[in-house]
């Protein structure tokens, strides 16, 4: 599918932007004031985020974030509310003020210091007992703070792992104009998601770390990874399972960040949509360069590279999307995790190309399902 866009010049992007605003209805922003904190209610469920940003805060005295570039990560815990109402893959984003009985809503924060940050990650209250795992969230392109910090919340709310949540949100303009700055943004935030993942790989009382990056985030993650390589943390780079979803990654950039970042242990997953319509713009707007989460894996060529990489690539387009690019349906893999059952099904150890499915199995982990081997 392809959006029949071919004009090129100083102006490209103007197009491009034009159809994102058609696709999305340019529906309101959530603001700040999603971000303060109201009463809790019983009937409630109750979702610790625990959040390392290098994004600068508002005024010294507010936990709340804004697209500027701070020179240090911030780190805060929120507490936040998911209606007993919650459908699977969906944010009741509040009108007004935020109602914890039929919204998302915030009912606390705390600022934190790394060292608290570190030691609240580590001991949270979780279902087993022993060392708890931890998922590190790195959002995509044109997301606000409060945007991605609720959609970590989801993650962990839909998936139900007992993973301890963790965001890490870098400066994204949070609009469709951004795209360029975004870019910018990602290549500052480099050293900083660095600096979180070698902090939470040097606790023992953490166990597996679980790294999802979505869309612009997954060229962010890899470049963390090629980084980590670069300067021999082998041991963090151990630590890691890492899952790409929807990833905004010039094909032959990714080639290269994979040859140095080598073989992971588990693979690496790519979650792909050939009919990603973001995509399909970020790869307009590139020039019609090919973007690593569009790949279709009918292509003999792509199976026989995912096996020659050691990486598993996924195709999710049966998935519904939960927005009009089909550019988020990643967050449908967390909602039917429980729905069918933990720990069965297929065992995706192995590289190779797969299909998801109606009736995909269900393997160890919420971001990694699918039923049907192409390419292994």
């Amino acid at each position: 599918m392809t959006i029949g866009l071919r004009r090129v010049g100083p102006f490209r992007l103007v197009p491009a932007i034009a159809v994102l605003c058609v696709l999305a209805g340019c529906a309101p922003r959530p603001g700040a004031e999603v971000l303060t904190p109201v009463a809790a209610v019983p009937e409630a469920k109750l979702v610790n985020v625990y959040v390392a940003t290098n994004r600068t805060r508002r005024s010294p005295d507010e936990n709340v974030f804004t697209a500027g570039r701070a020179t240090a990560l911030n780190f805060v815990r929120y507490t936040i509310s998911v209606p007993p109402g919650h459908r699977p893959a969906t944010i009741a984003w509040p009108t007004g003020t935020p109602d914890p009985r039929t919204s998302f809503a915030t009912v606390g924060q705390t600022a934190l210091t790394a060292a608290t940050f570190r030691a609240g990650v580590a001991t949270s209250a979780a279902p087993q007992p022993g060392r708890r795992n931890v998922i590190v969230f790195v959002h995509g392109y044109n997301e606000n703070f409060q945007e991605a910090l609720f959609r970590m919340a989801l993650l962990a709310v839909d998936s139900d792992t007992g993973a301890v949540p963790v965001l890490f949100s870098w400066p994204s303009q949070g609009a469709l104009s951004g795209y360029v700055a975004d870019k910018e943004s990602v290549t500052y935030s480099r050293d900083y998601l660095v600096q979180l993942l070698t902090m939470l790989a040097a606790d023992p009382r953490i166990g597996k770390i679980t790294v999802l990056g979505h869309s612009m985030g997954g060229w962010l993650t890899t470049e963390a990874l090629r980084q980590l390589r670069l300067t021999r943390q082998d041991r963090v780079l151990a630590r890691l399972e890492v899952v790409l979803a929807a990833p905004d990654i010039d094909v032959d950039v990714f080639r290269g960040q994979m040859q140095t970042i080598g073989r992971l242990s588990p693979p690496m997953t790519l979650l792909v949509s050939k009919d990603d319509r973001a995509l399909q713009v970020a790869s307009f707007i590139s020039t019609d360069r090919p973007r690593v989460g569009a790949l279709d894996i009918q292509d003999p060529a792509v199976r026989e590279a995912a096996l020659r990489a050691d990486i598993r690539i996924i195709d999710i387009s049966s998935l519904t999307s939960s927005d009009r690019f089909n550019h988020s349906r990643f967050v449908g893999l967390a909602a039917l995790y429980p729905q069918r059952g933990r720990g069965t099904g297929q065992d995706l150890g192995n590289a190779g190309a797969f299909i998801f499915d109606a009736v995909g199995s269900t393997i160890s982990s919420p971001f990694r399902l699918g039923s049907q081997i192409l390419g292994n």
